[in-house]
């Protein structure tokens, strides 16, 4: 069987097409992986159709991976959007197929996104307080809870941290 590194590859989303895919993703990855962390009426409520509209209206800094033609995973980078961390970089999003877990494409996202911020000395991300394999994810790729938290309500309460990775140059 051929290395599902090989098949993968990691760019630019440039297409109509790719846009979609990331909507796909988009969806699918919140439905897979937020069962029991977010209320389930949020995440029925959820379409690829909504998730596609949002890609093509914000298309811009968004990388996808593909296999083959199938995009399997997508991250969107830029600069920080919180008050008080102006000067850093943010991964704003980052998902993948659970078909795909484990075969390093969200660290290949990851690294990617690291590496088009390459001008910041901090990047930010924001997870789910109770989203354990992405908060593990984030630690092993060196990021830290900085204490800050917001909370959204999706149907019901949900809490977001802030983890930082500060960047040797």
């Amino acid at each position: 069987m051929k290395d599902i590194k090989d098949s993968i590859i990691i760019k630019t989303a440039e297409t109509d097409e790719e846009l979609c895919g990331r909507g796909y993703v988009h969806c699918t990855a919140w439905q897979e992986a937020y069962r029991g962390i977010v209320n389930d009426r949020w995440l029925d409520t959820m379409t690829v159709e909504a998730t596609t509209a949002r890609a093509r209206q914000f298309p811009e800094n968004t990388l996808v991976a593909k296999d083959n033609d199938k995009v399997v995973g997508f991250a969107v980078y830029g600069p920080s959007r919180d008050e008080d961390l102006p000067d850093a970089g943010e991964v704003d999003a980052i998902y993948v197929l659970s078909e795909y877990y484990d075969r390093k494409v969200g660290y290949r996202l990851m690294n990617e996104a690291v590496s088009r911020l390459s001008e910041y000395d901090t990047i930010i991300v924001w997870v789910f307080e109770k989203n354990e394999r992405a908060i593990n994810f984030y630690h092993k790729y060196g990021f830290e809870f900085d204490g800050a938290q917001k909370e959204w309500k999706l149907v019901t309460p949900v809490t977001i941290v802030r983890m930082i990775k500060k960047i040797d140059k």
